[in-house]
């Protein structure tokens, strides 16, 4: 296996869907798959007057999310991850959903260079699932993560998301306890809180909007069980087993740098944050006329950016300096079992995971020299 690539990485947005589902603020938009070559043109027509800003470097990263990647024609998508050019060794993810997860798909990946699929299973009881506004038929994940080890793919993720309405805390249990026990069996899991974003039915429904106090015990249930199966956390919503972190996140959480293609995607460099237009037709009109689709930009200054620097830090297993916080808060955050003590870092306990927001709130002014480090 190549060395694994370091450096900038590039985030491409696929907003095609075949159903949006209720709980879905992402830029995402259905009955729109006639647009998809020309929206693949703009992709392939933005990049190349982009690719500078990696500074002359390949990507070590190539994330493909949507909306619903495996929607697009499998040697159009496989075009265009080509045209990216990673660098030896990168990690190169694909965002699949698996009632659309095809061994011809899968094949036509790897053959591009696709190292990682991410699947958007959310959860197997069918109850939760349409409370959630999804389905995914029976058999779907089983066949997917077949194809998956079949085709050779060094990994793969499963997402879920836990606290939809009807949902208990057997159900979770059961869903966990089946993507553990698919085969090859996930050595990456994401479970995520169900958030409720503005302007979705979810939000229009608040009988389905999630308890707190719910939410909190089935986390704890995730975190007990997943590292029962021996997989760690590393953030607070992401397991995995040794060496099978996604290092594409991993650039977000650490500041890296990354170019986003596509219609609403986000760059990041040095400290300047930038986003494109997030309309479809409005994207690839802009693209084709001028080669950009920049909507809009902000530099964060020193200080913006070590605080965030720490607020990120503080959600992932390597923690932050001690020092990041007062003495006073330091000793009544540990006394509390919110952190523990790791050398001169301190790392957030189950506990602690569960109140970050809150824990974020006392860290320091990081203004001392080295704070953020």
């Amino acid at each position: 296996m190549d060395t694994p690539a370091r450096g900038p990485g590039v985030y491409l947005h696929i907003p095609f869907c075949a159903r949006r589902c209720d709980y879905c603020a992402f830029t995402t938009f259905t009955g729109r798959q006639e647009a998809i070559p020309a929206y693949l043109d703009a992709v392939l027509q933005e990049w190349a007057a982009r690719r500078a800003e990696l500074g002359g470097e390949r990507p070590a990263t190539v994330y493909v999310g949507g909306g619903t990647p495996s929607l697009v024609p499998a040697a159009a998508l496989a075009r265009v991850i080509a045209a990216l050019d990673p660098a030896p060794g990168a990690e190169v993810t694909v965002e699949c959903n698996p009632e659309s997860t095809t061994p011809g798909l899968l094949a036509a990946l790897r053959r591009a260079g696709v190292t990682r699929v991410s699947l958007g299973v959310q959860s197997i009881a069918p109850h939760v699932l349409a409370g959630l506004g999804r389905a995914h038929h029976a058999g779907a994940l089983e066949a997917a993560v077949e194809a998956i080890g079949a085709t050779g793919f060094p990994t793969y993720n499963v997402d879920l998301i836990y606290g939809g309405a009807g949902e208990r805390d057997g159900d979770l249990v059961a869903s966990l306890e089946a993507v553990l026990a698919l085969d090859p069996a996930p050595p990456h899991i994401s479970a995520y809180a169900l958030t409720v974003e503005a302007g979705t039915p979810l939000a229009r429904t608040p009988e389905r909007h999630p308890d707190d106090d719910v939410q909190a015990r089935r986390y704890a249930l995730c975190d007990e069980i997943l590292e029962g199966a021996g997989l760690e956390w590393y953030e607070v919503s992401n397991w995995a087993r040794p060496t099978h972190e996604c290092r594409h996140n991993r650039n977000y959480w650490g500041q890296g740098n990354y170019v986003g293609l596509g219609c609403a995607a986000h760059s990041h460099r040095d400290g300047v944050r930038s986003w494109n237009i997030a309309h479809l037709d409005r994207y690839i009109a802009a693209v084709s006329a001028t080669g950009a689709a920049c909507a809009g930009a902000e530099r964060l200054d020193g200080p913006t950016q070590a605080r965030e620097r720490l607020e990120l830090g503080l959600r992932t297993r390597d923690g932050v300096p001690a020092r990041a916080f007062a003495p006073a808060d330091l000793a009544t955050l540990t006394a509390a079992g919110l952190l523990r003590h790791v050398g001169g870092r301190v790392v957030l306990t189950r506990r602690g995971r569960l109140l970050a927001n809150e824990v974020a709130c006392r860290l320091a002014d990081p203004a001392p020299a080295g704070l953020a480090s």
